[in-house]
Order: structure tokens, then sequence, then C-alpha cells
């Protein structure tokens, strides 16, 4: 295969690159919507395509070398389930490995170094490897995982924001700005979350960092909360002091001051992102090279 695709995909967004299997920069790059297969299996294998054909494009390649390549996907919701192989028999390339957002991450923030990742974006996971071998933490998905998530924390906010509302608990100013987004009607919120899905949550994660940061009381709780259980799941997934840690994700940089002492002196730049991570494992698999 004269060519490799690489993806990345998760709940917020798509992205491809293109490049020659026997090495060499991306040729090109594309992007689409949100990609997460558990949720929207329909809707993440549109985006896969619009992302991959315009990568394609941009690289000058005829559409056609679309099912002439070989690619790896790193996809949010590939670890539940039989949804990965499931998706892998619907793509349109000449072969494919799905693996999970995680794999594809770790591999390009690690390079050939030990360590682990913590990827705290729209969904949360949590890999770390060590002399060749993985372990997992978390990447349960948004219904019963995601702790410390875009996801989860929007959602906790409009728990809380209708617990202020019916007195149950004391608002705050953040509260009351969510609920007269939606005219005062504790009925529209809910309407809205009923239908959302965990990108339309996330959506509103960064609002807590923003206003615990201004002195609001329910965000300095929910983000409290929250970085207890990223804490948590580091301890089990790296139980000793060994090895490197890199945050991945929209929301590491906000979460990384927020850490203990012990998790802030581990902490170390990515080497690189999933796209690069993925590219590396498809030269690997399709091209006969390391990436």
């Amino acid at each position: 295969m004269p060519y490799v695709l690489a993806v990345d995909g998760g709940g917020t967004g798509c992205r491809a690159l293109v490049a020659a299997a026997a090495g060499g920069p991306a040729l090109g790059r594309g992007e689409g919507g949100a990609a997460n297969i558990v949720t929207d299996p329909d809707g993440a294998l549109a985006s896969i395509e619009a992302a991959a054909r315009a990568a394609l494009a941009a690289a000058g390649l005829p559409p056609a070398t679309l099912a002439e390549a070989g690619a790896v996907l790193g996809l949010a919701g590939a670890n539940i389930a039989d949804h990965g192989a499931r998706l892998a028999r619907r793509l349109p390339f000449a072969a494919a490995q799905v693996e999970t957002d995680a794999a594809v991450a770790l591999a390009g923030a690690l390079g050939a170094h030990d360590g682990g990742i913590a990827i705290l974006g729209t969904g949360s996971a949590f890999l770390a490897r060590r002399q060749g071998r993985l372990h997992a933490v978390g990447g349960w998905g948004f219904v019963v995982g995601d702790q410390g998530s875009g996801a989860r924390l929007g959602r906790a906010l409009f728990e809380e924001t209708l617990l202020a509302h019916d007195r149950v608990r004391a608002g705050s100013p953040l509260t009351e700005a969510v609920l007269s987004e939606f005219g005062g009607d504790p009925h529209a919120l809910v309407d809205f979350a009923q239908a959302a899905r965990p990108g339309d949550f996330a959506r509103y994660a960064p609002r807590l960092f923003a206003a615990e940061a201004a002195g609001d009381r329910v965000a300095a709780d929910l983000l409290g909360e929250a970085v207890g259980r990223i804490e948590a799941a580091l301890a089990a997934l790296m139980p000793d002091d060994e090895g490197r840690l890199c945050l991945l994700g929209g929301l590491a940089p906000l979460y990384a001051p927020r850490l203990g002492d012990t998790w802030r002196a581990r902490l170390a730049a990515p080497a690189g992102d999933a796209l690069d991570g993925a590219l590396a494992l498809a030269r690997r698999r399709y091209g006969g090279g390391g990436g």
C-alpha cells in the first residue's frame, strides 16, 4: 500500500491525515464532525469518511486512494463491547485497524518511553505502558464512566442547577446563569439534557473553570470532586513513582495546575499527539516501518 491514513476521533470531532507508507511528513490533513462510535456509530462513520476525504483532497490525491490505503483509527468507544469491530467492517479503506483513542494517544505522547497518559476532554481515559505491557483504567463511556471529563462536568453542572432551583442545595452565580440561558425554565433545561450528547454537555465544562477562578462555590465543589476522581484513577494506573505522565485533551491544561504535587512533579510534555501515534502504528502495520 503506497499510502496510509491516520484517524483520531472522539465526541467533539474527528481528524485525519494521509502520508506515504514508506515515511516522510503528512501529505494532507482533514477534519470531520464528532466520531463516538458508541453513542452515534452512523454519524461517526460519516465523520471519519469526511475527514479522510478532506485529507486526500488537501494532499491532491484522488478519492479512489481511500480504497487503496491502510488505516489506523483511534476512536472513542472502541474498547466497549464489539463497537470497534463492527465499525471496522464498514470502513471504506483497503485495510483498517481500529484502536481506542487512548492507545493512539499513548503511542504519540510517549514515543518509545514507558509512562502513562490521562486523556481529559469530552470523555476521559487513562492508559499506561510498562515494558511493553498496557494497563487501562476508565474509558467506559459517558453513561457509566468518563469521570473528570468535560461531558460529566457539564452534566453535573446541570444537576446542581436543578438542585439549586428546587432549593435542595445552595446555588451560585454559575447555576443562576445556566438556568437563565433556558429562560429560567427548568423544564427547558431538562428537555435539552434529555436529547443532549456528551459533546453538548462538554461545552459547559470550560465555564466551570472560569467560574471557580472567580470564586464560585458550586464550580469549586464540582472541580474538587473531579480532580479527586482523576487522581484516584492515576493512583490505580501508576501505583509506583516511576514513569512520566502526559495529560492530553482540551481540559488537560486546566486540570494540570489543580493536581497534587506528586502528580505535577511527574508531568511531561507529550512527544506528539494522537495522529502522530496513529500514523506510527499505521506505518508499522502497513508500511513495514516503525513510523
